[in-house]
């Protein structure tokens, strides 16, 4: 994903001088959070039910740690990042073709949800419902349509390379975004979601979307 915010950046000077133990607890309390945002929704996720859910005494270890909700929400957002990135940019990059990055992105992306199931409802919840006067988390809001615009560019560079047909490419990069988000949001519903096979019927949609012969089959099936 690499959607990364100048408080995300500075988040990983100041974990430097964290010690292990500081470091542990924060991660346990971000842990627990992505937990309880998943399961009740970002309004109802009070500091009491993610010390309950961290097994903490108190909220007030998480005052401790946190300023408030919204630098412990922008911790829970810059690690989601970090663990989408983990997770799907090697199998990325793995690929040598255009076709074959898009497939392994729209892939990597729905089983994500697989390996870490908790952490794209989370930061979906979170992102759907920043205070528009939280200037730092308007920042992870422009750094996802950053991504857009990166991704728009890649694949203008694939159609320009002729591995790609000809359409907005912006207007694939948004549907792209869009059908995957709405994957996440209706797989925290369904309790037997199969992400792998979510992911490659979804891959195989944009695959054949995007490849230079798709107005031509396009224009068999209406005749």
């Amino acid at each position: 994903m690499r959607a990364r915010s100048s408080a995300d950046k500075q988040d990983d000077q100041k974990g430097s001088s964290r010690t292990f133990t500081e470091a542990a607890r924060r991660a346990q309390i971000v842990g627990a959070a992505i937990e309880v945002i998943a399961e009740v929704g970002y309004t109802k996720a009070t500091f009491t039910r993610i010390a309950k859910q961290a097994g903490l005494s108190s909220t007030g270890m998480i005052s401790y740690h946190f300023a408030g909700k919204d630098d412990l929400m922008r911790e829970v957002v810059a690690e989601v990042f970090r663990v989408a990135d983990g997770y799907m940019v090697p199998r990325i990059e793995a690929q040598p073709t255009a076709s074959g990055r898009l497939r392994a992105f729209i892939e990597s992306n729905i089983e994500l949800l697989g390996e870490f199931p908790k952490h794209l409802p989370a930061v979906v919840e979170v992102l759907g419902n920043i205070r528009s006067d939280d200037s730092s988390m308007r920042e992870f809001c422009a750094a996802m349509d950053s991504l857009v615009d990166t991704h728009t560019h890649l694949i203008r560079e694939a159609q320009e390379a002729g591995e790609f047909g000809e359409f907005d490419p912006r207007v694939m990069a948004l549907a792209i975004r869009g059908a995957i988000d709405g994957v996440v949001t209706r797989a925290a519903k369904v309790p037997d979601f199969d992400p792998v096979a979510c992911g490659r019927e979804l891959a195989d949609l944009f695959v054949r979307a995007t490849r230079k012969d798709a107005g031509k089959d396009a224009g068999k099936d209406n005749r």
